[in-house]
């Protein structure tokens, strides 16, 4: 997958840089929101709870999408303005808890390996 930024403004009024970004995953599934972020706060040397994905619009027939990301001075101004559900599809995803019986064979496993 390759990203390109497009364009990168400074907004003090909110206390945030926009970015349009693109990127082609010719031969890839297209990616989701949480990809796409992770991706963007690597390239753009930020932090991941001051950076927000509002969209990623796939362009028609082609392996290419275009985007808009916001990246916040300070997490106030985040949680200030940014609605709930554009909050809620960028939240990381909880890993799922690991029951007893799972964890006990990872241990076993473990301890044979080591032997």
């Amino acid at each position: 997958m390759e990203y390109t930024i497009l364009e990168e403004k400074e907004n003090k009024l909110l206390s945030r840089k926009e970015v349009k970004f693109e990127v082609d995953y010719e031969g890839e599934a297209t990616p989701d929101i949480i990809s796409v972020k992770n991706k963007l706060v690597a390239l753009l040397g930020t932090k991941k709870d001051l950076i927000v994905v509002d969209n990623l619009q796939p362009k028609f027939g082609e392996p290419v999408g275009e985007g808009y990301a916001k990246i916040y001075n300070n997490r106030e101004a985040l949680n200030e303005i940014e609605t709930p559900s554009v909050l809620e599809k960028n939240k990381e995803p909880e890993p799922e808890p690991v029951e007893e019986d799972e964890e006990e064979a990872v241990e076993e496993a473990t301890e044979e390996a080591e032997e």
